[in-house]
């Protein structure tokens, strides 16, 4: 089978039309966009069933539908490749997405605009499966730019709520940034191959010099950056989540943020052959690994905890994306249970907040594990896999990683290696205070058993306040349409890495797309395990001293330290893209208005002026009465005898 186009056209088509139908299909829409989403993945899977009837090497499929840009020397068509590669994204997006679907028309139920979002997460997903089955560069960047639209519409979805429209704003602006990268990669391409195709840019690799090959590598990367949330460009995530909820789960778990990794893996080729490109990649992938769970551990905002969880396991993939063919496998495999662990994680806590009055402070929870069972255990289960308990999935992915970062060998093994085991510390810490804050403890809503009691100061004082918290909240389990997703994605979130690590299933699918690499290995993997599984019981010892065995207070103390103050600002984000981008930016501009004002402006005014003056003189002449003619004539006259006279006499 090589109609690949259909997977992208059917949500495509789910999106028109929704979208210019509009009102006469608000009784049905949400159905026709979850069919539309749960054929694209039907079809996938039909098209991986004849994918797996092949031998490895003629598994890749491509097909080509018209020639797009013949235009002099670029000659670009529209085309579809298909391999082992972009099978794994297809079956995630399509298969978590249509799951957020059907969660979507529970959580959505009594939206007036129901219909809207529905067509916005179907063109987002048509977006999302262009990006990843394109056959060339260009075509990847049209699914790029798609996917950046669809964000902005669905994080402002609720645009009426200024908020959002900000948050909107910023991740598109954000993105854009990130976006100029692809673009110049595209002019490099073409200036330095002649093509944007996948196999034409591999092909010529080997003969490209390091310097243009080095220059490509930092603009893919930076791509990536803003698509994936890292530092630099990672501010645009936790302000994300003023969308609604499925949104929050389709865009961090499955598909937006999982693009960047994408993009490096798909390069791979590039990046190792530009040494200096690929060591940004891993540095990039380090510090925002630890970034967002910094990040993550001062959050009271459950969706913005999850945000910051993101962020830093994003962090993961693009690091271990960075050591090459060793670490594609894992990083992929972190990728693909990711999708199932953290969308389930925000599925559970669009649940939470479905059952507290959209409050989304955890402090302002405590005890839900009573009031909303099914919940308590898939979001539970969603928490054992992202701290890489085994055999939760989690810990198959993160602990290859980890092996993979001290396997780098000499300094840089050290530093990776240290780097992941504090990242999984800090990430046992933060989701394990995620879970005693909303599930257990006394009930800190109003109804619950510790409604209007007095709540200590965190600080040591001992002083008290009567805080009356989460008024009017009444929690309860969510419906059965939003409950059943949760529970297949926490299926996922138990068996997935088991089932792609058996026999090494993932690494040999992978095989033919992104090579084999001998393992090194700096310490054994025992070793590595038990390392890992030491620090996340830390950071669990840490939590629950923390968080359980005192009261929570239900509004924050004062910060007692600087770290901490950093964290709950987002370790100055904003503040750094302000003091570099924003402010020097505004100068330039108010410099620019002024010497526009000043050299070109004056410049036209001068000019104009002048002509003005001269016209105004000149017409002056031209009055309409006959004596002045006739003396203008007489002057004339007169200056005509006087030349003449002087002729003669000369």
């Amino acid at each position: 089978m090589t109609a690949i186009w259909i997977l992208p056209a059917l949500p495509l088509l789910g999106a028109v039309v929704l979208l210019l139908l509009g009102r006469r299909t608000d009784r049905f829409g949400h159905l026709v966009g979850t069919v539309m989403s749960s054929a694209a993945f039907v079809y996938a899977l039909v098209l991986f069933a004849d994918m797996l009837g092949k031998p490895a090497d003629e598994r890749a499929v491509s097909e080509t539908l018209f020639s797009w840009i013949p235009v002099a020397d670029l000659q670009v068509d529209f085309g579809f490749r298909l391999d082992q590669l972009s099978m794994c994204f297809v079956l995630l997006i399509t298969g978590v997405g249509s799951l957020i679907h059907v969660y979507a028309i529970g959580y959505m139920a009594d939206d007036p605009d129901r219909r809207r979002f529905f067509a916005y997460l179907n063109l987002f997903l048509a977006a999302m499966l262009l990006l990843v089955t394109a056959d060339n560069f260009l075509g990847l960047y049209v699914g790029w730019e798609g996917v950046g639209l669809a964000s902005y519409l669905l994080i402002g979805f609720w645009q009426y709520k200024p908020s959002a429209a900000t948050a909107a704003k910023k991740a598109f602006v954000v993105n854009r940034v990130g976006d100029i990268g692809l673009m110049v990669a595209l002019m490099i391409m073409f200036a330095t191959y002649g093509s944007v195709s996948f196999d034409d840019v591999f092909a010529g690799v080997d003969d490209t010099s390091s310097g243009t090959l080095t220059a490509l590598g930092l603009v893919l990367l930076l791509a990536a950056c803003g698509k994936s949330a890292q530092v630099p460009l990672q501010s645009w995530l936790g302000d994300a989540m003023e969308g609604p909820t499925p949104v929050s789960a389709l865009i961090h778990a499955a598909t937006m943020v999982t693009a960047g990794v994408y993009l490096i893996v798909r390069a791979g080729p590039v990046f190792e052959s530009a040494p200096a490109a690929q060591a940004a990649v891993v540095a990039v992938g380090a510090v925002t690994l630890l970034f967002g769970a910094v990040i993550g551990c001062a959050k009271d905002d459950i969706k913005k905890a999850l945000a910051a969880s993101t962020m830093s396991q994003i962090g993961y993939m693009v690091l271990a994306a960075g050591l090459g063919p060793a670490g594609y496998t894992f990083a992929i495999m972190l990728l693909l249970t990711h999708g199932f662990f953290k969308a389930g994680l925000f599925l559970g806590a669009g649940s939470v907040m479905h059952g507290m009055n959209d409050e989304v402070d955890m402090r302002k929870y405590g005890a839900l594990r009573t009031a909303m069972p099914i919940t308590f255990v898939t979001f539970g289960l969603g928490y054992l896999a992202i701290i890489g308990v085994p055999p939760f999935s989690g810990f198959f992915a993160k602990d290859k990683i980890i092996e993979t970062a001290f396997g780098a060998g000499g300094v840089q093994g050290v530093v990776l290696g240290v780097a992941t085991l504090v990242g999984a510390g800090l990430t046992a810490f933060y989701m394990t205070r995620v879970m005693l804050m909303t599930f257990f403890g006394d009930a800190r809503w109003d109804g619950g058993s510790g409604a209007g009691r007095n709540d200590p100061v965190e600080d040591g004082s001992g002083a008290g306040r009567n805080d009356q918290v989460g008024e009017g909240s009444h929690p309860h389990e969510s419906p059965s349409v939003m409950t059943a997703p949760m529970i297949v994605l926490a299926v996922g979130s138990v068996a997935a890495g088991a089932l792609l690590t058996v026999g090494g299933s993932l690494s040999n699918w992978l095989v033919p797309v992104v090579g084999e690499a001998e393992e090194a290995h700096m310490l054994p993997a025992w070793v590595v395990t038990v390392l890992a599984l030491g620090v996340v019981a830390v950071g669990i010892a840490v939590a629950y001293m923390r968080y359980a065995r005192s009261a929570v207070p239900s509004v924050a103390p004062e910060p007692v330290s600087a770290l901490t103050t950093a964290a709950r600002r987002d370790l100055y984000g904003d503040a750094v893209n302000e003091a570099l981008l924003m402010r020097p930016g505004q100068e330039l501009t108010r410099a620019a208005a002024r010497f526009d004002e000043a050299a070109i402006a004056g410049v036209t005014r001068g000019v104009s002026g002048g002509v003005s003056s001269l016209s105004t003189r000149i017409r002056q002449v031209q009055s309409g009465y006959v004596r002045s003619y006739a003396l203008t004539m007489l002057a004339g006259t007169a200056v005509v005898l006087a030349m003449m006279v002087a002729v003669m006499v000369w």
